[in-house]
């Protein structure tokens, strides 16, 4: 049976630059292809767990604006029912990846940083690309809450579900289910500060990281709704993000289950 999960979160517009290398301060760098992407963390995890499967319900905002359309075309393929805002101009962000799909990410949040605050009962995924208003609103009447403290900062909450780098677990650490991502060393698994499951990312080769945590963070999730044990949530988790990686673009690389099981069989 399809979980129900509402993702709140930020709506961007990706504008990416494929580069043989990364620029250095200072450096000007050719780049080889451009691409205009639908993106935003809280979209990317939203299209990424409506792939699954999950009947995902979208609370966000975009501008008054030509890339608003653009934004959202991802999610209304998907299935994902929208719930939005309209105010100013839609999220942007400006994203370099390398000839080993490294990145570089700048984001503009535009009506990002304008989302009303709402409660939200049932299953809820945010990240941290919207307001901290935004985010503890919605935490406070849910019954799972499961937060990609992404891009990091402090905050006075401990989920359900803590999904963190290692960079950002430096940052937040509190979580009922704290799960630290490795990139392509894969990720483990905590419960009470008890290392509970750890697994490794299926090899592919990467073409571009863009999305792969926002894949990883939704599966998980999504997993975690559908009642899956703790060692084959988190190895699920790592090939949904192995597979966008190897995929140019965000939304455009989640897989689906049937991907997803094929990649792990």
């Amino acid at each position: 049976m399809a979980v129900d999960l509402t993702v709140v979160g930020s709506i961007n517009l990706d504008l990416v630059l494929q580069v043989d290398r990364l620029p250095r301060p200072g450096e000007t760098v050719m780049g080889s292809r451009f691409n205009r992407f639908a993106g935003g963390k809280g979209a990317n995890q939203a299209v990424a767990a409506a792939r699954l499967g999950a009947r995902v319900r979208m609370i966000g905002a975009v501008g008054d604006d030509d890339f608003a359309s653009e934004a959202l075309v991802g999610l209304q393929e998907a299935g994902v029912e929208l719930q939005l805002e309209r105010t100013g101009q839609t999220g942007l962000a400006l994203i370099y990846v390398d000839a080993d799909g490294e990145t570089e990410i700048a984001v503009f949040p535009g009506a990002n940083a304008a989302v009303t605050p709402r409660a939200v009962e049932g299953s809820v995924l945010c990240q941290l690309e919207v307001s901290d208003e935004v985010i503890l609103e919605a935490a406070e009447h849910a019954s799972f809450f499961a937060l990609n403290a992404a891009p990091a900062r402090a905050l006075d909450l401990e989920p359900d579900l803590l999904v963190v780098n290692e960079l950002e677990h430096e940052v937040m650490k509190r979580g009922r289910l704290v799960a630290v991502t490795s990139g392509a060393r894969g990720a483990a698994l905590y419960e009470a500060g008890r290392l509970v499951a750890e697994a490794a990312p299926p090899a592919v080769v990467a073409i571009d990281g863009t999305g792969a945590g926002d894949a990883f963070t939704a599966c998980l999730t999504v997993s975690l709704l559908e009642g899956a044990a703790y060692e084959p949530a988190l190895r699920r988790a790592c090939a949904a993000g192995a597979y966008a990686a190897s995929v140019l673009g965000a939304q455009t690389s989640f897989p689906t289950t049937a991907e997803l099981e094929e990649l792990l069989t």
